[in-house]
C-alpha cells in the first residue's frame, strides 16, 4: 500500500527585530508553509521575507489567520461573532496574498492558528463562517482543519477541498479534539515517541488518546513545529524517518 503525507509548519511568527525559531532551515523539511498574517504574530516584513523563502524553496504557501491578539500569541480563546471571524479571515488572507502575487507566486491553503483553529473544531457556527470566507476568497485553496472537526465538515459542505490535519507533538483527546495547553500533559517532548505517533496515523489511521483507547484519525497533513529549541532537528528526523517507513512526503496540493 501507498502511504503520501504532506508536512506544514507554521512560520513567519517573528515579529519586528524579534526572530522566533529557524524558519529557512525547516523549510528544507517541509512541503507546505502555513504564514502569520500579523494578528496574532507576523508582520508586513517578516510576512514578505518567509513568502520568499517558502518560493525559492518550492514550498506551498498558505495564509495563517489568527485572532487578534498579539499579546497572547492568539492562544487565547476569544468571544467573536460569526460575521466576526468572515471578516478576520477575508482580511488576512487577502493581505498574505498581496505579497505572494507581488513575489510571482500562489496561494495553495489556509490553516487557522491556534484558538481561532480549536475554537472551529468544535463550533459548527464559526467553521461555516470560516469555511464562507476562504470560499469568497478563492474557491479553489485547501483549508486545513484537525481531522474528525466541524470546520473539515464546513470546509467541504462549502465547497472546498479540505486537508485533515494530524500533530505529531500534541496528545489527544477521546473525542478527537488535542489535549488544551493549560494540561501538564499536552505537548509530547520525547521525538521519538511523536514520530512513532505519526507513523501510526498515517499508516493505520489510529492513535491513542490520553484516557487510552484508540480513536480513528486521518491524516492527509501533519504539522510540526517551528518555534522550539530542537525545531530544525525535529523537521529533519520526521522527513527521513518517514521516508524510511515508506511514507512519501509531497505538497497537499499532489495528494488531494
Amino acid at each position: 500500500m501507498s502511504y503520501v503525507v504532506d508536512i506544514n509548519c507554521d512560520m513567519g511568527e517573528s515579529f519586528g527585530a524579534y526572530t522566533v525559531g529557524r524558519d529557512e532551515e525547516i523549510l528544507d523539511y517541509v512541503t507546505s508553509a502555513n504564514i502569520a498574517c500579523g494578528f496574532h504574530a507576523g508582520d508586513p516584513s517578516t510576512m514578505r521575507k518567509t513568502v520568499k523563502l517558502a518560493l525559492d524553496k518550492n514550498v506551498g504557501l498558505g495564509a495563517h489567520p489568527g485572532l487578534q491578539d498579539l499579546a497572547g500569541f492568539g492562544r487565547r480563546n476569544m468571544n467573536i461573532s460569526a460575521k466576526e471571524a468572515y471578516d478576520l479571515v477575508v482580511y488576512q488572507i487577502g493581505a498574505l496574498s498581496g505579497f505572494i502575487k507581488a513575489e510571482g507566486g500562489t496561494m495553495q491553503h489556509v490553516k487557522p492558528h491556534g484558538a481561532l483553529f480549536n475554537m472551529a473544531a468544535k463550533d459548527a457556527v464559526l467553521a461555516e463562517a470560516i469555511a464562507e470566507g476562504v470560499y469568497d476568497v478563492d474557491p479553489e485553496l485547501i483549508l486545513f482543519g484537525l481531522s474528525g472537526s466541524e470546520l473539515v465538515k464546513a470546509g467541504r459542505n462549502a465547497g472546498l477541498k479540505t486537508a485533515s490535519e494530524v500533530f505529531s507533538d500534541r496528545t489527544y483527546q477521546e473525542d478527537g479534539s488535542l489535549t488544551s495547553r493549560t494540561e501538564p500533559n499536552a505537548l509530547i517532548t520525547d521525538p521519538d515517541e511523536a514520530i512513532k505517533q505519526v507513523i501510526r496515523m498515517v499508516k493505520e489511521q489510529q492513535v491513542c488518546c490520553v484516557q487510552g483507547s484508540d480513536i480513528a484519525i486521518e491524516a492527509d497533513t501533519i504539522c510540526i513545529h517551528g518555534d522550539g529549541v530542537t525545531a530544525l532537528e525535529f523537521a529533519q528526523n520526521i522527513s527521513a524517518t518517514l521516508k524510511e517507513a515508506d511514507i512519501q512526503i509531497k505538497p497537499i496540493k499532489d495528494t488531494l
